[in-house]
């Protein structure tokens, strides 16, 4: 039987995984890539093209590489724990050549269009224009994946800044920023707090003469080291932690988060309390900021109500001169070489599970990546990819439509109750929750009680450690035999860039975050009873 020709929109990390998930099922890839190169977001370019992911040239990975790795391919060892982007183009590079994605990609290729057969309701088919060269080119695909991603267009709300017309400073949106060099002597304000305005506020402040940073709603500032100097997502994001999350209500769970970060810098003090709880909306991940607060170089400030020629007033009333605007303001996305069918994309961009549009006759057009995970985003593509891939071969079924609206709406209903009303907050997804309901649907949900009966080290590290990739290739299709051992090796991976100066004495005493004792299997039951107890006494 002829493989199936599948059309892939992008060659960053979401389209990468989605080429590789093509070949693992024998289906035919052809990736288009509008820039010259893979990597997407990641890539770093002084000049980016307008409609591309544009980055700073600091810019590192808010995610540890034992979390961020694709799930059959870990990071080398020697990689540090989290990766400036260059370090992530490496690996990049690596993955694509050790499994030959490179050959299945046109560079300079923009898509144009993609729009339905006339024979579509039968065939599921697509026809696709491609301009490359200056000629365009139509192709039929038997299926998209659509991997451009969230970062393409800037939000640059300048109607919300009253009298920006008239600045006669410099205003420009993050997506411009590349170094602080421009800035030196300068008064600043950075408009957002989201990762990028803690960055760029924070290198900025090193320069200039002095950084406002401004913002609506404070944040909650969390550090890539967490307790004994384990890597932050790989101390909290485990098996063992999230059954306890499920037991206990979420105002418990909102307490202890914000009482642990308080207890490293007070918010309130540093000008950065919040207005919401801390699960509630999107947080924000920076080892400096607290530190540029607490000598000076950045001042909290809380929002701009407008600005005159050469200064910005603020909501309390204060006034500062100021020479530039950063505008943190966050990005849109949009699909314009789509047609305009509300069957494929709704103004609310409803789709099953984040991936697939309900209303289509055929489930034969994906999107990868439209989403925003409490976690690494590669390995949650990859996964969406898998699922995908599946379904194009006819092997995995979706449900009816009716079924998949239902869905839809009803995680509508359930994040409208957990999450505050924002753009971002649309398509928030718990790490561990989301990986498994993809799982479950592909059929690669790790299955914990067998690992327990016949694998218990295995097992243990499954559950207390790290829920890294690499669990989601220990079994059902893509079924990986370096798994268990990619698993069971994770903590050395995470040692070994640290261990650059080891004195003699200590080579043989393990830190204690290393240990997986016989305590934890005994203190889950324990723990589990009391969290029970208490529940049952409010």
């Amino acid at each position: 039987m002829k493989a199936k020709k599948i059309a892939v929109i992008g060659a960053g990390v979401s389209g990468l995984g989605a080429i590789k998930s093509c070949l693992e099922e024998g289906l035919e890839p052809m990736c288009f890539e509008k820039g010259s190169d893979i990597g997407g977001l990641w890539r770093y370019e002084e000049t980016p093209d307008t409609g591309r992911a544009g980055i700073y040239r600091s810019l590192t990975c808010n995610t540890s590489k034992e979390m961020t790795a694709f799930s059959d391919y870990p990071i080398p060892d020697h990689f540090p724990n989290y990766m400036h982007n260059s370090k992530m183009m490496e690996y990049l590079r690596m993955y694509a050549r050790h499994f030959g994605l490179m050959r299945h990609i046109e560079f300079l290729a923009k898509v144009c269009s993609v729009r339905k057969r006339p024979d579509f309701s039968s065939s599921g088919q697509w026809d696709v224009v491609v301009e490359a060269d200056g000629k365009q080119q139509s192709y039929i695909f038997d299926g998209v994946m659509i991997c451009s991603g969230l970062y393409t267009e800037k939000h640059l709300p300048l109607q919300e800044f009253a009298g920006i017309q008239k600045f006669r400073g410099r205003y420009l949106h993050s997506w411009e920023y590349k170094h602080p060099d421009a800035f030196a002597g300068k008064r600043v304000v950075v408009i957002g707090i989201g990762n990028s305005g803690a960055d760029v506020a924070g290198e900025i402040s090193r320069v200039a003469e002095q950084v406002f940073l401004s913002t609506r709603r404070g944040a909650w500032i969390w550090n890539r080291v967490w307790d004994d100097g384990n890597p932050m997502d790989t101390a909290l994001f485990t098996r063992y932690n999230r059954a306890l999350q499920k037991l206990q209500p979420s105002f418990l769970i909102n307490r202890w988060a914000e009482k642990k970060l308080n207890a490293r810098f007070n918010h309130a003090n540093y000008g950065l309390q919040a207005a919401h709880r801390i699960f509630s909306y999107q947080t924000v991940v920076s080892d400096d900021l607290p530190n540029h607060i607490i000598t000076g170089r950045v001042r909290m400030k809380p929002n701009v109500k407008e600005f005159t020629e050469t200064s910005a007033i603020f909501e309390d009333g204060t006034e500062e001169k100021v020479d530039t605007v950063v505008f943190a303001t966050g990005y849109t996305f949009s699909f314009p070489f789509l047609e305009d069918d509300s069957a494929i994309l709704d103004s609310q961009h409803s789709m099953y599970k984040f991936v697939f549009p309900p209303q289509l006759e055929k489930p034969t057009l994906a999107f990868i990546g439209l989403l925003q995970p409490v976690g690494a985003l590669i390995p949650t593509t990859e996964l969406q990819s898998r699922w995908v891939v599946r379904v194009f071969q006819g092997l995995k079924n979706l449900p009816s439509e009716t079924d998949m609206l239902a869905e839809v709406n009803r995680r509508k209903r359930r994040m409208a109750k957990e999450f505050v009303d924002s753009p971002r907050g649309a398509s928030r997804v718990n790490y561990i929750d989301y990986m498994d309901e993809i799982a479950s649907e592909l059929g690669v949900k790790p299955d914990l009680l067998s690992l327990f009966l016949w694998d218990a080290k295995l097992a243990r590290e499954v559950f207390y450690g790290p829920c890294t990739p690499y669990q989601y290739r220990l079994q059902g299709p893509g079924q990986w035999a370096g798994a268990r051992a990619a698993i069971l090796t994770q903590r050395a991976r995470i040692l070994k860039p640290l261990r650059t100066r080891v004195l003699q004495h200590s080579a043989s005493r393990p830190p204690g975050w290393l240990w997986v004792t016989s305590v934890c299997a005994l203190s889950i039951l324990s723990t589990s009873m009391v969290i029970i107890v208490q529940m049952a006494g409010h």
